[in-house]
């Protein structure tokens, strides 16, 4: 390899390093690379921000805003809630949920879609006694599914698309990816219908709460106040409210913190006490002790308007703006004026106050507000409520509107009409125009660190091909494909997606693995277009781990899984999607072009 291809390889494999070690964000790791693609001098200053000025940042960008309108008239959800109660059995919820998400995610973001069929999965987790990890990683598992549908469906197809652009021909259509998408989707979710059994039946998340709290094993801090029948008594009596089910995990006085404290300890007005138990245990002893949730009483912006009642359960959003702070740094009352009362996270016991807690994506918290104010507050901040929704999104009307705008996009598509940036484009800008959606949450819903890091990445992911390493690696891929039959070369590539995606991110996967697809296909003699189809599935069908998609990190904590249960029902999955993919990208796309 040439000195500039040495440096562009080693450029990516950092970046992936980075990528794993999780230490900064994707978008922060994308940019740094660009600089030092830069400085090493293999992207030229003057092309830089090619990446800004592509054609995948508006579709992306424009296929967000249209996600959030979709999701705010909430049509969808309003068709569901009349069909759910039919549905007796968890089979027939569960096929259901599946491909209402697969279905969603065709043409909404499938984050965006799997969080709208949150709040329904666990209103059936709760009347049916349930744990909700029976939905919600089928679920999860089918956002990924629908996503390879169609064009806007997932990232890595957008990409995809761009490749083969720049390769001399037109790039990939709206429903270009639909022959084989919706086969490999369809037998996807068949499995998914009877695998979720697969999953363990201990896997117990949170079940939406109709009270302060009720959720199994949340911590809370709480004051023994002046007029508290604790003060006065011992750990002992702390732990008889609790029925021996009660954790104390500290108790902080006069600056001191006592960990772990004996029965015989003391318990004095203004001490501070972290709790840990499960829903039914700290409600009666926050009841019976006449505790003080800490921040209980703490008004918000306008004075008297918090009602201590009003309170909603969330999940923190991959996006949220508390991902990596904690309540105290962020100033969550002081800026926000709502309170965090308990907090949950799958396998972890929380030592530490509630305020200093560093929060992550998939963390379950109980926020308390104004009751007007609560559900925008939520939006604000990035937190995806479990609880019914208690405010209207939309009129009839408006829902009425975004409907017949984002079919008319879709029809402006299939037709050839225009192209996709303009059609996507358009379509959001006349949601915004026609209040189908506000500006503000418009705004909000455009994803910045994605569109990011695809802009940086385009430059960094083209230095491969710019300096040839793209050719070096389809040159070893096609001396272990040479002797393996066309469809054993098309399953290589999904494969090897496959393997990188969850340590890489599916765009920055699509980004590096396409050109070496086609650099592949080429050096076989074969029409790149199937390896290109090839690399788009196999970097979104990502099942193995809870870190290579924001959808499986999404419902970790509230489903209570392990590392380990992703592949538990991901690896056949896997197995079921190479399987039918393969046969069906040589049916709709020829090795040799026709």
């Amino acid at each position: 390899m040439t000195t500039p291809q040495l440096l562009s390889v080693s450029l990516v494999a950092v970046m992936m390093a980075a990528f794993l070690w999780g230490r900064l964000r994707y978008d922060i790791v994308a940019m740094l690379a660009l600089l030092a693609g830069v400085a090493i001098g293999i992207i030229p200053a003057g092309e830089a921000f090619k990446g800004f000025s592509d054609d995948i940042v508006i579709i992306v960008g424009s296929a967000l805003v249209l996600s959030a309108a979709v999701a705010r008239s909430r049509v969808i959800e309003r068709g569901l809630t009349r069909i759910m109660p039919l549905l007796g059995s968890t089979q027939a919820q569960v096929v259901l949920l599946v491909l209402a998400v697969a279905v969603m995610s065709a043409i909404i973001k499938n984050i965006g879609a799997l969080a709208m069929m949150l709040p329904i999965a666990y209103q059936l987790a709760r009347k049916g006694g349930r744990s909700p990890s029976v939905f919600l990683m089928p679920m999860a598992f089918a956002s990924l599914l629908g996503g390879i549908v169609t064009l806007v469906g997932t990232s890595p197809n957008v990409i995809v698309a761009r490749v083969r652009a720049e390769l001399g021909g037109e790039p990939f259509s709206m429903f270009d990816f639909t022959p084989v998408g919706i086969v490999v989707a369809l037998a996807g979710c068949a499995f998914l219908a009877v695998g979720y059994r697969l999953l363990p039946q201990d896997r117990r998340g949170a079940v939406s709460l109709d009270q302060a709290i009720d959720i199994k094993d949340y911590v809370t801090e709480a004051e023994i106040g002046p007029k508290s029948t604790l003060a006065g008594k011992t750990v002992a009596d702390l732990k008889a409210l609790g029925g021996g089910d009660l954790q104390i995990v500290a108790i902080l006085r006069d600056e001191r913190r006592l960990q772990a404290p004996l029965p015989d300890a003391s318990l004095k007005a203004g001490d501070t006490l972290l709790l840990r138990g499960d829903a039914a245990v700290l409600e009666r002893v926050v009841a019976e002790g006449e505790l003080d949730l800490d921040g209980q009483h703490r008004p918000t912006e306008k004075e008297d308007a918090l009602d201590p009642d009003q309170v909603s359960e969330a999940i923190i959003g991959p996006n949220s703006v508390l991902i990596g702070q904690s309540a105290g740094d962020i100033g969550l009352h002081a800026r926000f004026g709502v309170n965090m009362i308990a907090i949950s996270r799958a396998g972890e016991r929380f030592t530490q106050r509630l305020r200093d807690i560093r929060l992550r994506a998939g963390d379950i918290i109980v926020i308390q507000g104004d009751e007007k104010q609560l559900p925008e507050k939520l939006m604000e901040l990035g937190l995806l409520p479990l609880a019914d929704r208690v405010v209207s999104l939309g009129s009839t009307r408006k829902a009425v509107m975004t409907v017949s705008i984002v079919l008319a996009a879709v029809v402006v598509l299939a037709a050839g009409l225009a192209p996709v940036p303009l059609t996507f484009f358009a379509a959001a800008v006349l949601l915004i125009t026609l209040r189908c959606l506000p500006l503000r949450e418009a705004y909000s819903s455009i994803d910045a660190p994605i569109l990011l890091m695809l802009a940086a990445l385009i430059p960094v992911s083209d230095t491969l091909r710019s300096t040839g390493a793209t050719d070096v690696f389809a040159g070893w891929l096609a001396q272990v494909g040479a002797g393996l039959p066309g469809w054993g070369a098309v399953a290589l590539m999904i494969a090897a997606a496959m393997a990188v995606t969850p340590f890489l991110n599916n765009a920055a996967t699509v980004l590096v693995m396409a050109p070496i697809g086609a650099g592949f296909a080429a050096k076989l003699g074969y029409n790149p277009d199937a390896f290109l189809m090839a690399v788009a599935i196999g970097a979104a069908c990502d099942f193995l781990t809870p870190i290579g998609h924001q959808c499986n990190t999404l419902v970790m904590g509230p489903g209570g899984y392990k590392f380990s249960d992703y592949p538990r029902l991901g690896a056949p999955l896997s197995l079921i999607v190479l399987l039918v993919a393969v046969p069906m990208i040589l049916l709709v796309w020829p090795l040799q072009a026709g």
